[in-house]
């Protein structure tokens, strides 16, 4: 299927596009108006997108019925200043009551049982509750344009951080499993960015990986390994020697080699099916060991 955006509706452009990029980080963002009242609202066209200056970019759209603006961007365009507060799964169903399109001046950390905690260089609060605060004044707003839907892109450079020690880890790192940040996806799904939900990838090879380009066409053609298993074995930064590859047959494999001596295709499965398993391992080494044959 292919669609063409500008044949298709807002609204449905509007869910294609948060069902596909997806998990989204929510920022849970407080202002202030012109008298000085404070309004919260969480929004998940959000990233961060420099360290040097630390940079933020959310975009308070404007509504998809009318193309009126939010308060927060209304806020914004006369106090640039903003805090960002990340929101943790205990939070989760605060910040969805925040969301609604309470009148202007209503005050959503009250409605939201949420507490506002004093800023250190700005005049906007933040969220007691949330792991992780930032403290930020506007740089820029971008208006991509008037229609209904039209993103507002606001960049907010960070002045100051605040992190719950609660959260750091015994070697001085955040700590996500503590932490317990959810995300965004489509409708009305969020997910957990904790527990069994996360998973390492280890990096390449310091040295340049050698790539699939590299790898021998018996091995890319494997049937049992996928896309990510051979990923990961062209990351390495060279690909074992003949000697080492017949030691390890000889002292590893010596039993399976004699086992599936007459069945030559078992035989190959075999070693995928083991290959597979050292690759969970992170024994990349190995495995390449496993599937290489010198013989031809």
């Amino acid at each position: 299927m292919t669609i063409d955006p500008l044949k298709t509706s807002t609204k449905d452009i509007f869910k294609i596009l948060t069902s596909s990029v997806v998990p989204r980080p929510i920022a849970m963002v407080s202002t202030k108006d012109a008298k000085g009242q404070v309004n919260l609202s969480p929004f998940s066209f959000f990233n961060v997108f420099s360290a040097a200056p630390p940079l933020c970019v959310f975009s308070p759209a404007r509504r998809g019925r009318d193309g009126s603006t939010k308060h927060t961007l209304d806020n914004l365009q006369t106090l640039k200043e903003c805090t960002i507060s990340m929101v943790s799964f205990e939070m989760v169903h605060q910040t969805s009551l925040s969301s609604s399109e309470y009148e202007r001046g209503v005050n959503e950390y009250i409605k939201a049982g949420l507490t506002e905690e004093a800023s250190k260089k700005i005049s906007v609060p933040y969220i007691k509750e949330s792991p992780i605060s930032f403290e930020c004044k506007v740089n820029q707003i971008i208006e991509l344009s008037d229609a209904p839907g039209a993103g507002n892109l606001v960049l907010a450079e960070i002045v100051m951080i605040h992190v719950n020690v609660q959260f750091i880890s015994a070697d001085n790192t955040i700590s996500f499993d503590k932490m317990r940040l959810v995300g965004r996806m489509g409708s009305n799904q969020y997910i957990k960015a904790f527990g069994e939900s996360l998973f390492d990838v280890p990096k390449p090879s310091v040295e340049l990986g050698i790539g699939f380009d590299a790898l021998p066409e018996a091995i890319k053609k494997s049937t049992v390994l996928s896309g990510n298993d051979l990923a990961q074995l062209a990351s390495v930064d060279k690909l074992p020697s003949e000697t080492q590859v017949n030691e390890y047959k000889l002292t590893m494999l010596s039993d399976l080699f004699i086992e599936h001596q007459d069945d030559s295709k078992m035989l190959e499965k075999q070693l995928h099916q083991k290959a597979k398993v050292l690759i969970n391992k992170n024994r990349f080494e190995d495995a390449l060991m496993c599937l290489l044959s010198f013989n031809d």
